[in-house]
């Protein structure tokens, strides 16, 4: 059973940084287009970065210059490092994997809930 499992959420001032990990499982990680969303209160769901099997990054405008997304092959982990965080990028993350072949092949994590405030 495939799964993919966030970490590293919590609360952070606003300027700081967190590092979110998504670790999956039961998956041929390597083939799969991996991508980070999040989704406030009474919010849609809204890409936030995205790394492809080969490599090529994507980011949201909101993320442009703050974040970083990467990944693993090897630890199978996809990450999120967040800098400079503000208020307004309180929200639950998820994790997104997408086969690189087959859009209708996708998996979501549970979330991880990152909250800015002082």
């Amino acid at each position: 059973q495939v799964q993919l499992v966030e970490s590293g959420g919590g609360l952070v001032q606003p300027g700081g940084s967190l590092r979110l990990s998504c670790a999956a499982s039961s998956l041929l990680f390597g083939i799969y287009n991996m991508a980070w969303y999040r989704q406030a209160p009474g919010k849609q769901r809204d890409l936030v970065a995205a790394i492809t099997s080969g490599g090529v990054i994507n980011y949201a405008d909101s993320a442009k210059g703050r974040f970083t997304i990467s990944r693993d092959n090897v630890e199978n982990t996809v990450y999120l490092q967040m800098n400079s965080l503000k208020p307004e990028d309180t929200a639950v993350y998820y994790c997104n994997a997408v086969h690189q072949s087959a859009e209708y092949i996708t998996y979501w994590g549970q979330g991880t809930q990152v909250t800015v405030s002082s």
